[in-house]
């Protein structure tokens, strides 16, 4: 005749599977990843020694300022990340847990995610490159313009390097420069015809733009509350929809009056 459990024993028995379940989950792979603040590079300067901006068929002027390009760093898709490590990130202010399917393409590899990604960023260098000569009514000139940003992917640089052909060109349009001398960062998307895109990840890129010295962060206005969330101190947020509104509104910056938006 069995023996009945004691009541220790009848828990120990319960808690064996609990247990097992926790330690298994502490180190089996999960499908997260793991983003961090990454580089930021001046569209207007060089990067790896490369201008990132170059401008043949129309005359080009000299610039003050910088106008930054932010981006975040993330584990690679086949990285193990385990509960630990989403443990410890979930509660730092520069790192941030993120389903892996929202940083790459379910069902992709190492490789095609690169491809992929290079071809987001070529399209989106195309698409600034209309959007500028749009804006400037330069489309129908012979003006050709070269983009080029080493170890970056992805579309999300649109927005800057638009403004960045744009200051090159014509600047504020007055003699000016659309920084004003400050050093300006951003991100977003861009359409041929001039509109900003969100692209996620904004307040890990507020924290790399401050961290290099910038004092402006254009974000697409419907990224503001993600922007706010977790802001440094002396950064100041300009929402923006279109390229006009945030040539207009760094031009109202430069020279110190209009109206400047906030988040």
């Amino acid at each position: 005749m069995l023996s009945r459990l004691t009541r220790l024993q009848a828990v120990a028995v319960c808690a064996l599977p609990v247990v097992a379940l926790l330690a298994t989950a502490a180190f089996a792979p999960l499908p997260f990843s793991l983003a961090q603040p990454g580089l930021t590079a001046n569209v207007l300067g060089k990067n790896q020694g490369t201008e990132v901006i170059t401008v043949s068929g129309a005359p080009t002027r000299e610039t003050s300022g910088q106008l930054r390009m932010t981006t975040i760093e993330a584990t690679n898709p086949d990285a193990h990340v385990a509960l630990g490590d989403i443990l410890d990130s979930w509660f730092r202010t520069d790192r941030a847990v993120m389903p892996r399917d929202a940083v790459y393409p379910s069902g992709e590899s190492t490789k095609e995610i690169e491809r992929h990604n290079t071809a987001q960023m070529k399209e989106s260098q195309d698409a600034a490159t209309e959007a500028a000569l749009a804006y400037l009514h330069l489309g129908d000139k012979n003006v050709k313009v070269t983009l080029e940003l080493a170890d970056v992917g992805g579309p999300s640089a649109g927005l800057l390097f638009t403004l960045g052909i744009i200051d090159k060109l014509d600047g504020d349009g007055s003699g000016g420069d659309l920084t004003g001398g400050r050093t300006v960062a951003g991100t977003g998307t861009i359409d041929p015809d001039g509109t900003v895109g969100a692209v996620g990840g904004v307040a890990l890129k507020t924290q790399a733009a401050r961290r290099d010295g910038a004092t402006v962060f254009l974000v697409p206005k419907a990224e503001c509350s993600d922007a706010k969330s977790e802001l440094p101190e002396g950064l100041r947020l300009v929402p923006v929809t279109t390229l006009k509104s945030a040539v207009n509104s760094l031009v109202a910056l430069e020279k110190g009056k209009g109206p400047i938006p906030g988040c």
